[in-house]
Order: C-alpha cells, then structure tokens, then sequence
C-alpha cells in the first residue's frame, strides 16, 4: 500500500505551480485595494496565499498550535518578489516535511487554539487536506475574483484559461 505522504506530496508539488502562476500575477501598483470594506486587500489576500502551504510543516511537525503564544506572525508581502519567494519557501517545507511523514504521524491529532479556546482539533492528514488544501483553493479562487476585477489575465489551473483560448 502507498504511504498516506505521497498523495499529499503530489497534489502539492502541482498545486503549488498552479498558484505560484497566480501569484506571479498579482500587480504591485494594487496591492492596497480591496473589492469591498469587508474583504482583506489584494496583498493580504495573495500573502495569505503564499504563506497558506507553511501550515503543512507546522501541521507535521508539531501537535499543536497555540495563536495566543505569539510564535505566528502572519507574512504581508512588501513585493511580488518577496511574495513568489515566500510561496516558494512554504512549498518547499512543507514538500519536506510530508517527505518525512509516516502514516503514524499523519493519523496523529492535531489542535489548533487561541490560549485555552480551542478552535479545532483533528487527525493530521484531514488537516492537510481541509486546513491546508482546501483553504489554499478556496483563497487562490478568491485570488483569481479580485485579478479579474482589475483586469488581470488569469492563468490556467486546469487547462486554458478564458485569458488563454487558443
């Protein structure tokens, strides 16, 4: 039977080119705005994405995260630059972390909390692919809207784009 990294490692190692194609194309000279009062900015929301895969290694590497404990710190890109490096540098722990991961370790709790709340806790490998996977989909796609609206080409994820017919 195929150990329960490897699945993960793949689906990352592609899913980390498609949005790092997202990421290249977030304008700079926009980075301050935002679609509605209620939404983060364009670069909260794109580092958010970029920062997104690093939560596999703490997912891994530790049992719990405690947000009270101030060890977090969320990334808020200065650049495009420091943001595809950032996305690149999560991408790459977290590829070596999974690498590492046994099917025990992956079984294991994992517990998010804020001192003594705790907002959740489940076996790793559904944090993986919901708290991590998932999340990052769902805030690449958010990613995507606000690129359209300032009319920004959109790449392909699965084949062409509307941007990209031909």
């Amino acid at each position: 039977m195929m150990p329960l990294n490897q699945p993960l490692i793949a689906e990352l190692k592609h899913e980390g080119a498609n949005t790092r194609k997202m990421l290249e194309r977030v304008p700079a000279e926009h980075f301050d705005w935002q679609p509605h009062a209620k939404s983060m900015s364009l670069v909260k929301l794109a580092s958010h994405v970029a920062e997104i895969p690093l939560w596999a290694e703490f997912t891994i590497n530790m049992d719990e995260l405690d947000l009270a404990a101030g060890n977090f710190i969320p990334f808020k890109a200065t650049s495009v630059v420091a943001l595809l490096q950032m996305h690149d540098e999560n991408i790459a722990k977290a590829i070596t972390a999974l690498e590492s991961a046994t099917d025990e370790q992956l079984i294991k709790v994992w517990t998010l909390k804020r001192g003594d709340f705790q907002i959740m806790s489940m076996p790793k490998i559904q944090v993986l692919r919901s708290m991590v996977g998932n999340h990052l989909y769902h805030h690449r796609g958010q990613l995507s809207v606000y690129l359209r609206m300032l009319d920004v080409a959109i790449p392909g994820m699965y084949g062409p784009s509307a941007d990209e017919k031909g």
